[in-house]
């Protein structure tokens, strides 16, 4: 008989042999992987998730790990259930909506020790016992707007207009009322199509249901790994719900500001829980047993999560911005990370025969990178944007690693046994000069005398500082009141004529050209009945030009106008020159502008 192809028992020993990658492969597109194992690949398979419909978990009680999908087909039909033994389908259901997550979960005492499966699909969670349905829990209705249920009972009973009906919803929609399904889809028709739309469903009663947005699960009293355990799932009307597993009734509600997205579970509910939940609104929020105000500990993200993991009392999550967070529970960041490419998905590797935990990270640039702490440890690179990513036990093997794909891909790559993660094998790691020590000077006596001044005379030299500073606001503001009643700003003050005055002198004596330039900063008024005139000391300098006719400017453009001043002066003396833009009609000037004229060269007599 042909040997195993390996002594470890794994599951590539039971692929079917009509397979062609029965065999391990060690390499990578870029090279060899010394890593990991390419166990099994299919880039057909048609499984299309994401890694909330992912889980492992021995359902049979036989030691043989199955992986179980909800698959979301074509995104409109054909949302099906899959459990997978090696790489065989094993099972198929068909789910009605679109699944949001699927976990597995002990719900009773008895043996042999079966967990269930339970699968999240709009408002209900399907529960499967033995594969075969075993229960179907409805999320409790809303409560309806009480306007919103008289317009649909006005409705049944012919007693209201249904355009006028659907003005009055469009009103309550834009004051930010949450309306039914039924409502918000009668606000989405054409005129033409409103009243057939009512006319078929009045008499139908009104119901405002939402839907499950994430799940996951909780031991209820005793921490074993086949104990009880309640589920835990968010949905779209904020809040958090836990569910007894036996009685399927709800235990606790939880209010959020926003919409849960993702969810992490530890603790026991009988003893002590936390719930580590991101929002929609980009924001992480941490709920404890008997604890109300969830913003104690909330962790504010400079944009939308995209995956939130946690290790130990690590928060670790990814963000629509290239970027991976680590928090502490309390909140504390401890570090960033900027990652070559946007995040897809993120699970965690907790491979306890080695004790060692790292976070996976798959990118859209067909690559999945492993982080242990900040350190980049690893990168597995792949030939589609991996989507879906489970670790754990496969089979019988501990350390294997599942990934589903954009197009409908499945890959199942084992941990090799002889794999070693060095914290910094692919990390720049920080610069030599971080760890160099700094040639720190000692205090001086003057430094300690000065710092104890400034401790005994603190509220003195505070108060000294304040009025100054009061001092210095108010100078400021007389010198701005006064430069405005003067006109002495290059930028009109006035709303009616919007202007910029701009000079400078050319030349180097005793002859200089003097330009003034003038803009129109209005959108449309045009501005006329201008004059330019200077202000000087007729004993240094004559204008030949003393004043300019403006001709109407248009918004937009700038004007240039040009004079030529003679120095009478060949001392070197110099003085201000001070330029006026007039109204017609009126005796302050629009806008001032003070020229600084240069030092004239002397008078050459050849």
């Amino acid at each position: 008989m042909p040997a195993c192809p390996s002594q470890r028992g794994c599951l590539v020993a039971l692929l079917d042999c009509r397979l062609t990658n029965t065999k391990y492969h060690t390499t990578t597109r870029e090279g060899k992987n010394d890593k990991w194992l390419d166990a099994y690949h299919d880039p057909v398979a048609s499984i299309y998730t994401f890694t909330q419909c992912l889980t492992l978990s021995d359902i049979q009680a036989d030691g043989d790990w199955k992986l179980i999908v909800a698959d979301l087909g074509t995104g409109t039909y054909d949302m099906k259930l899959k459990v997978y033994k090696n790489t065989t389908l094993m099972s198929e259901h068909t789910i009605i909506d679109l699944p949001t997550g699927v976990v597995t979960f002990y719900m009773d005492t008895l043996e042999p020790r079966t967990p269930a499966i339970a699968v999240a699909s709009g408002p209900y969670i399907y529960v499967y016992k033995n594969l075969r349905p075993y229960f179907k829990f409805t999320l409790p209705p809303l409560n309806i707007h009480p306007l919103e249920e008289d317009l649909w009972n006005q409705a049944k009973d012919d007693q209201v207009n249904v355009y006028s009906m659907r003005e009055m919803l469009e009103n309550l929609r834009q004051e930010g009322c949450s309306l039914t399904v039924r409502s918000l889809r009668l606000l989405q028709l054409e005129a033409g199509h409103v009243e057939g739309f009512v006319n078929l469903h009045k008499h139908t009663p009104l119901k405002k249901q939402t839907v499950i947005t994430c799940l996951d699960t909780m031991k209820k009293s005793v921490a074993d790994e086949d104990a009880i355990s309640c589920l835990v799932l968010g949905t779209e009307s904020k809040s958090i719900y836990i569910l007894d597993p036996e009685a399927f009734t709800v235990l606790a509600t939880m209010d959020l500001p926003s919409v849960p997205v993702f969810i992490s579970v530890n603790g026991m509910f009988d003893v002590d829980f936390r719930i580590v939940v991101s929002c929609r609104n980009g924001c992480v929020y941490t709920l404890k047993r008997g604890s109300k105000d969830v913003s104690k500990h909330m962790i504010e993200l400079n944009s939308q999560p995209v995956g939130m993991a946690r290790i130990n009392k690590n928060i670790y999550v990814g963000c629509m911005d290239e970027t991976l967070h680590c928090f502490t529970s309390k909140g504390k960041k401890l570090w960033t990370v900027r990652l070559p490419a946007s995040i897809t998905t993120l699970e965690i590797i907790d491979y306890k025969p080695r004790s060692f935990a790292a976070v996976l990270v798959a990118l859209n640039n067909q690559e999945v990178h492993i982080y242990k702490e900040k350190f980049l440890v690893d990168i597995i690179k792949m030939d589609d944007i991996v989507t879906g990513l489970q670790f754990g036990r496969f089979g019988r093997e501990d350390g294997t690693l599942v990934m589903t794909t954009k197009r409908g891909g499945l890959f199942v790559k084992i941990l090799k046994r002889t794999a070693k993660f060095e914290e910094r094998a692919l990390s720049a790691g920080p610069p030599v000069a971080q760890n160099q020590k700094l040639n720190v000077p000692k205090k001086t006596k003057l430094f300690v005398d000065q710092t104890q001044r400034e401790r005994e005379n603190a509220v003195v030299m505070h108060r000294t500082f304040q009025r100054d500073l009061a001092q210095l606001r108010l100078k400021v503001m007389r010198e701005y009141v006064k430069a405005l009643d003067n006109s002495m700003n290059p930028i009109s003050s006035d709303p009616m004529e919007p202007l910029k005055l701009s000079a400078h002198v050319q030349g180097i004596g005793p002859t200089f050209k003097f330009t003034v330039k003038l803009q129109n900063t209005s959108l449309s008024q045009a501005s006329s009945n201008l004059l330019v005139t200077f202000d000087y000391d007729n004993k240094l300098y004559d204008f030949r030009k003393k004043m300019i006719q403006v001709p109407m400017l248009v918004p937009g453009l700038t004007y240039n106008f040009e004079t030529f001043v003679d120095c009478l002066n060949d001392k070197g003396v110099t003085e201000n020159v001070k330029v006026y833009v007039l109204k017609q009609g009126k005796s302050v000037p629009l806008i001032t502008g003070v020229v600084s004229m240069p030092v004239s060269e002397s008078i050459v007599v050849v």
